[in-house]
């Protein structure tokens, strides 16, 4: 039976070699879900096989195949459906990540695999993608803020640094550092601790040449944090904010909003420098403080 099902998920699809699905992801794009390092590291860690498959093209004129897509058994590589079925949650957390698998727009094909949180992006080459409950939420421009909101964040990043606040690039600290700090602030935050807490620090490492961001300081003391991984597509770059912490004792200089704003409008800078879109997942739409930096954006299941 197990086989029967693997020939129908694969119906109209080729094992490929990992290096055959990068250079599909680096043709048609995709997002830190679907990258291909990402992708290797990640499943490593986890002790999970990948499978990788594509989709051949009727015609080879520029392309040898139209789609790529990583898998663990019947899931997408990495997604939280297949760690939870493999017994695998605490090895990692990507949250609700925004899925972009490499595909040509131009193309018509079905992807049997299980997968959440689909793109847009993949509208409508996919064309069994049903549309999921839940939105995501993706950063708005910068001009979508109207110009109290941006100046109540230009005020409070002032008043933060006036009061000896500090901004720091994440990438100046240590895997041990940033895992440890990430931590801390996380739980002082939410009370409870951090998802994957265990394989923190290994993950930070293997997430490293991705990491985006900054982090916050007062007074030598970590004040915000928050986990940002950022991949360049050929026609967009993707940020995916997993999750962040705060001390509740600096909540008078609202370091998490100040954070907020430091490094979405970071992102914005650098896409721009490059001449490309911007998608900066929030994950889903789950919090009300979402809906003050995003706009809705609608996301797809198989």
């Amino acid at each position: 039976m197990a086989d029967l099902l693997r020939a129908w998920r694969e119906r109209g699809w080729q094992e490929v070699n990992a290096d055959a699905y990068a250079s599909l992801w680096n043709h048609y794009g995709g997002s830190v879900m679907t990258c291909p390092p990402i992708v290797a590291g990640l499943s490593a860690l986890a002790g999970i096989p990948t499978r990788y498959l594509a989709f051949p093209c009727e015609s080879a004129i520029t392309a040898d195949f139209s789609a790529g897509i990583a898998t663990w058994g019947p899931y997408l590589a990495l997604s939280r459906q297949a760690l939870k079925r493999y017994g695998k949650r605490d090895c990692f957390d990507l949250g609700n990540a925004e899925v972009i698998v490499p595909t040509d727009p131009q193309r018509s094909l079905s992807i049997r695999y299980r997968m959440r949180y689909v793109s847009e992006i993949n509208l409508p080459a996919v064309r069994n993608l049903k549309p999921q409950k839940e939105s995501l939420t993706l950063a708005r421009e910068p001009e979508e803020y109207n110009k109290k909101f941006l100046y109540n964040q230009r005020r409070e990043l002032r008043l933060f640094e006036q009061a000896g606040g500090r901004v720091q690039p994440i990438c100046d600290l240590s895997s041990e550092q940033i895992s440890a700090t990430y931590s801390d602030l996380f739980e002082k935050r939410w009370g409870f601790p951090v998802p994957a807490k265990s394989r923190l620090a290994e993950v930070v490492e293997i997430m490293r040449p991705y990491l985006a961001g900054s982090v916050l300081s007062v007074d030598g003391r970590p004040a915000a944090i928050q986990i940002l991984y950022q991949v360049e597509s050929p026609s967009w770059i993707s940020v995916e904010y997993i999750n962040g912490g705060v001390d509740p004792a600096f909540q008078s200089l609202s370091p998490g909003s100040v954070l907020t704003y430091l490094n979405t409008q970071a992102a914005w800078a650098h896409a721009r420098q490059l001449g490309k879109p911007l998608r900066y997942s929030f994950g889903r739409a789950d919090r009300d403080y979402k809906l003050r930096w995003c706009r809705l954006s609608a996301c797809y299941r198989t």
